[in-house]
């Protein structure tokens, strides 16, 4: 029993050596700095890798005035531990064969491992950013409702993108320019997770336009995970496809807002840098998109208002509503 034991450690350590299994090591924040260690860029192995292991929030440990930027860490933290989960399911879930067998290319579940690898690094850059006199959140229960590869993959580009409208307004709450900086960079390494699923898996082209689409109050995007801010906006996907032109019929699945009869309202659409607004009649609460935006190019950021431009957060009478356009034939499936 011994000599066996040992032969299937001797195995197991050959293994690691030649790169076919990688176990997460004992780390720490200090032992793990984003850019200085192949955790966030290589490690292969289905379990969650360092701090993504966590299991609970961490409370401070220390007494005094919460940092100034604090919430803002604290915003990025809680969505990174959505983002990190949705590939951490995914690497579990499947595995190589699950996507060759369909077709797609054989590094498309290292892609989606490498891809889990750099979420874990910027939860690492967001946790050490987050002061020791603050809670560090934790993770939640998260049910994606993917069902198989590519139901997975169809939600792998809406997640991106949705991380990718919310991010610049986050940084614009930025204190400091380096953390302006810091919340940059990590955007544009969103926007590469993006473009490889549009190149590798959706066949289509990887540009957006010259700008992408960012939305004013990202606290809203954020809180469409816990449903916990406005009545959340959706669209009748069998009636309408959500393209530019195109009429659409708005569904609140959750909660009603409250219409007053004596006040007009309105759905203020948002792409690129423009937001166009087009009257809503809460009796039909129909809208329709407006045709001057690029088709299939990027995304498209709805919401109710009871002002024109959504000039205020507290404008909005709904959570703002992402239609996917790029590709066009994702808009009516997520």
């Amino acid at each position: 029993m011994l000599s066996q034991r040992k032969a299937i450690a001797l195995s197991l350590l050959a293994m690691i050596n030649s790169g076919v299994l990688a176990l997460p090591a004992a780390h720490s924040f200090a032992s793990t700095v984003p850019g200085q260690t192949s955790l966030y860029t290589s490690y292969s192995g289905k379990e969650a890798p360092f701090p993504a292991n966590i299991k609970g929030a961490i409370l401070p440990t220390a007494k005094g005035k919460p940092g100034p930027e604090d919430v803002l860490w604290q915003n990025l933290l809680a969505a990174e531990w959505l983002v990190f989960s949705f590939y951490q399911q995914g690497v579990e879930a499947f595995n190589s064969t699950s996507f060759t067998s369909l077709g797609y290319p054989n590094t498309t579940y290292e892609r989606i491992t490498e891809i889990r690898d750099n979420e874990a690094g910027h939860m690492n850059a967001f946790y050490t950013a987050i002061s020791d006199t603050s809670t560090k959140p934790g993770p939640c229960k998260y049910d994606f409702g993917f069902t198989d590869p590519e139901s997975w993959l169809a939600l792998q580009v809406l997640i991106e993108v949705s991380s990718l409208a919310f991010l610049p307004g986050l940084a614009e709450e930025a204190i400091y320019p380096s953390s302006a900086a810091a919340i940059a960079a990590i955007a544009e390494v969103e926007s590469r997770h993006n473009a490889w699923a549009l190149i590798d898996i959706w066949n289509v082209s990887p540009f957006s336009g010259p700008i992408d689409t960012s939305y004013p109050y990202p606290e809203q995007i954020l809180a469409l995970t816990s449903r916990s801010g406005p009545p959340t906006l959706d669209f009748d996907k069998k009636a309408a496809i959500g393209h530019p032109g195109s009429k659409v019929t708005f569904k609140f699945p959750d909660k009603q807002p409250s219409f007053e009869s004596s006040k007009e309202y309105f759905t203020v659409y948002f792409h690129a840098l423009a937001n166009i607004t087009v009257p809503f009649d809460p009796k039909t609460r129909t809208s329709t998109i407006p045709a001057e935006f690029n088709a299939q190019r990027g995304i498209i950021i709805a919401v109710i208002t009871n002002e024109p431009g959504a000039p205020t957060k507290e404008s909005c009478v709904s959570a703002p509503l992402i239609l996917l356009q790029q590709p066009a034939l994702l808009t009516q499936l997520v």
